[in-house]
């Protein structure tokens, strides 16, 4: 938790300042400065930090007494990873690299074989795919 100075007022901090707009304007004013220095203290433990992404919704499915939620939150990382969450990044960069790299590989497939089927090369003598078909119409 981080030290305030006393001249700063809690619901000077943009956290607070958007909580307190979240709640009816009586019950905003009815807290004390001391009660609004503890909120401070919680509602910055979090860092109330904006996201370049920021997905929330509710599901509600029929027949279920309940509801889901999603939260989809994406933004540049300000926090250290440790060993497991460094190793998952490191994970999913080399599964994303792959991935493109097999779109890459296959764009360049069907390209290599528009371009032999519009030379008339016939490598399999009465097969073909009919991508060449498909693309011409």
């Amino acid at each position: 938790m981080k030290n305030r100075p006393a001249t700063i007022h809690p619901d000077s901090d943009p956290a607070m300042q958007a909580l307190l707009k979240r709640l009816s304007p009586a019950v905003a004013n009815s807290f004390t400065t001391e009660q609004l220095i503890a909120l401070a203290s919680v509602v910055g433990a979090r860092g109330g930090r904006v996201h370049a992404i920021d997905v929330r919704s509710t599901i509600k499915l029929p027949f279920i007494p309940f509801s889901f939620y999603l939260v989809f939150l994406m933004g540049k990382n300000r926090r250290r990873l440790n060993a497991t969450e460094q190793f998952i990044a490191v994970l999913s960069m080399l599964f994303l690299i792959a991935l493109a790299c097999t779109f890459v590989v296959c764009f360049l497939f069907f390209a290599l074989y528009l371009l032999k089927s519009a030379l008339g090369i016939d490598i399999l003598t009465g097969y073909s795919t009919g991508l060449w078909d498909w693309f011409k119409s």
